[in-house]
């Protein structure tokens, strides 16, 4: 009697022990990252400089005995130039220009500080010379750095009926995202005036009232203890002249959070904050706690200027405010590999960090070759090309700064032309430039392709002229595993792959060759032109099991090993 009334729950057992076993595995997840902000490639505008797209907010007459409009480097070689005043640029000459940003395969813009700046060219510090560097001397704040109130938009990028709030919508309705620069550490040039001048080493609040200044004193001389008006500052100077924000006292860190929840608030998706190694983890980390607190994972990268990533990783830290960080160590092998024609590959792979590395993600960080604080990349048309294929197929979230899609003032530093004005007529040239095609190109392949985006990156070989790697992306039902293979040399360049490639029919994504079918055990062989890049796509989960093996070490360990 008791065996017959546990039949029917033994049977229902083993029925439901024989279901579960008939169900198909669930398949691992690889993924580089989720964060949005990957999807989009950034381009890089300091404002000014881009497109003057109105004319009636360029304040030409401003200044007075200092004035700000148009200010030649003294000392330029013949035929070259470089400037140190406003030239134009603005709200509207970008947002006019967003089809020729988003036309290229770019997501995002990343533009130059906003803020109020000084309505006078500085007189302190050290002159302006042509090649000179931390010379500021005659120097006007047309890149934004100088901040004098972060609560008010700076008059020359507003336009009539284009203020922040509705130049971020016009951005957004274009497809584009709008990455604010911030800057936190440092306001204006504040000491070495012969007559102190307005606005310079002051802060205003939100309603116009000033609630520090340095009063042209050398920051020794400051008392935070007795004044008021200096306790924003630290009493010791850091970058040349300019005033240096006290990360310690919690007034300072109310005055920022406000200001830039502002900015949140009218349409900002990300920031690049300036300078971030001028301030303490501890400050980071309350920064971007109470950023997030009001918009959970909002994006940040910040910019240490250093290429040791001991120094630059701990920004990614959780514990340090988990902000990730432009990509340094890498940039500098960027150029080591790009701007000499014969360079090896090989100088790239360990600074890729795909593994226990110093990075909370390498997938987040923002990765480039030049900016505006450093000579733009010396290279030939082909190692721009060459660049770009790299950076738009290899992990990271890659950044272009303006110019650079046409080899704009190649190896030009600040004061020799880097910071130039760049102009429509150059904008609608640029289709021509052979510089340009590619990069669009391999940048619209990217917007269309999640395994380039925020897919696990498995490197193959990095030798000589060559480059070939795996780009893999697996979750929910999108499953890619991508093939780049990259020739930087003059002759075209033979393939044969046959590491942890996986049968199935490969499909070509760049030109017009025909799908490749791989049985198990096979090799794919393959002829990439000189300069040029191909990516096959496989459109499957992941079966191999050395790969399956590889892509779940590289998941596992994708991070710090103590984060």
């Amino acid at each position: 009697m008791i065996a017959k009334r546990l039949l029917p729950a033994l049977v229902a057992t083993l029925a439901c022990g024989l279901a579960h076993a008939a169900a198909p595995a669930k398949a691992p997840v690889f993924v580089g990252t989720d964060a949005p902000m990957a999807s989009n490639a950034i381009y890089f505008v300091l404002t000014d400089r881009f497109v003057d797209g109105d004319t009636a907010n360029d304040h030409r007459d401003q200044g007075g005995a200092h004035p700000t409009w148009d200010i030649p480097v003294p000392g330029a070689p013949k035929g070259e130039s470089a400037n140190i005043g406003y030239l134009g640029g603005d709200f509207r000459g970008v947002l006019d220009n967003a089809g020729y940003i988003k036309g290229m395969g770019f997501g995002a813009v990343w533009i130059t500080p906003i803020v109020d700046n000084p309505d006078e060219a500085f007189t302190g510090g050290d002159p302006v010379s042509w090649g000179s560097k931390f010379t500021d001397r005659g120097k006007t704040g047309y890149h934004g750095y100088w901040g004098v109130n972060f609560y008010k938009v700076d008059e020359h990028l507003p336009s009539k009926d284009l203020d922040y709030r509705q130049f971020t919508a016009g951005m957004h309705e274009a497809g584009l995202k709008v990455v604010q620069d911030i800057v936190l550490n440092h306001g204006s040039p504040a000491f070495t005036m012969p007559v102190k001048q307005p606005q310079f080493g002051q802060i205003f609040d939100r309603d116009g009232k000033l609630v520090a200044d340095e009063q042209n004193l050398p920051p020794y001389q400051l008392d935070p203890v007795r004044n008021p008006l200096h306790r924003f500052y630290h009493a010791y100077d850091d970058l040349v002249q300019l005033s240096n924000n006290d990360d310690q006292n919690p007034a300072v860190l109310d005055y920022f959070v406000g200001a830039y929840l502002q900015w949140i608030d009218q349409g900002s998706d990300a920031f690049r904050i300036d300078t971030i190694s001028h301030m303490s983890t501890t400050f980071w980390k309350q920064f971007s706690a109470r950023i997030r607190a009001k918009h959970p994972g909002f994006f940040m990268y910040g910019e240490a200027f250093d290429y040791s990533p001991d120094n630059i990783g701990k920004f990614t830290w959780p514990q340090n405010g988990g902000i990730s960080v432009l990509d340094f160590p890498l940039r500098g092998r960027l150029g080591e590999v790009f701007e000499h024609p014969h360079s090896d590959y090989a100088q790239i792979l360990d600074r890729l960090y795909l593994t226990n590395g110093p990075y909370q993600n390498p997938y987040e960080l923002v990765t480039f070759y030049d900016n505006h604080d450093m000579a733009r990349l010396n290279a030939s048309d082909d190692g721009f090309i060459d660049a770009n294929n790299f950076l738009f197929t290899a992990r990271g979230i890659p950044a272009i700064y303006y110019g650079s899609e046409i080899g704009f003032e190649r190896g030009k530093a600040e004061h020799e032309g880097n910071r130039n004005y760049f102009g429509q007529q150059r904008i609608d040239n640029a289709p021509k430039s052979p510089i340009y095609q590619h990069l669009k190109r391999i940048a619209m392949l990217r917007a269309k392709m999640p395994a380039l985006q925020r897919g696990l990156m498995l490197p193959i070989r990095f030798a000589g002229q060559q480059a070939s790697f795996y780009r893999v992306y697996q979750q929910g039902k999108v499953h890619q595993i991508a093939l780049v293979l990259l020739n930087k040399g003059d002759q075209p360049a033979d393939f044969k792959v046959g590491q942890w490639l996986q049968s199935g029919t490969w499909q070509p994504l760049l030109g017009d060759g025909p799908p490749v079918a791989i049985g198990d055990g096979g090799m794919l062989d393959a002829t990439v032109g000189p300069h040029d890049v191909q990516v096959y796509l496989l459109d499957a989960r992941v079966r191999r099991a050395d790969l399956l093996a590889e892509l779940t070490r590289l998941q596992e360990e994708r991070g710090h090993p103590a984060r």
